[in-house]
């Protein structure tokens, strides 16, 4: 049988070149000033942001707060970064593409969010069945959010 999945694909085209945008991206200490959902941050490895850095992440959404430690899972400096989270029996995966646009020195950030169900019950089937489209419209609200806060930190950054 089929697992329930949950993915939203957006894209925002950002004003500075791909390295302001990384540096928001992984400049996981200024992450909470930055992005306007996340209202804390803890960093658990050392050393910069790489394959394996993993962090405690407390956002705000739709009225409610959810902790969720984040792993990066792949990484490819200045063209792309994942994240994975697993919470219960659900794994969550958040990838974030880096595409320059050379004719303006610009960049097209692209972000590919999926939540998967190990396991599900019938409820759980059922739940994600009556529930799914909405939650995919309040996912794709927070990802815009999301995108846009992150554009407004590279730009600012590559204004100086």
């Amino acid at each position: 049988m089929d697992q329930p999945q949950h993915r939203v694909e957006l894209s925002r085209r950002i004003q500075a070149p791909p390295a302001a945008v990384w540096e928001v991206l992984t400049d996981l200490d200024r992450a909470q000033e930055r992005l306007s959902q996340v209202t804390h941050l803890h960093v658990i490895t050392d050393g910069p942001y790489a394959l394996g850095t993993r962090w405690r992440e407390t956002r705000r959404m739709m009225g409610a707060s959810d902790t969720q430690e984040m792993t990066v899972v792949e990484n490819d400096p200045l063209r792309s970064t994942t994240t994975e989270a697993v919470d219960g029996g659900t794994r969550y995966r958040t990838t974030l593409l880096l595409e320059p646009l050379e004719e303006s020195g610009a960049t097209l950030l692209s972000v590919r969010f999926s939540a998967d169900v190990a396991d599900p019950n019938r409820l759980q089937r059922l739940a994600l069945r009556v529930v799914g489209p909405l939650g995919l419209k309040l996912t794709e609200k927070s990802l815009r959010t999301e995108l846009d806060d992150i554009a407004a930190a590279a730009e600012a950054l590559h204004r100086g």
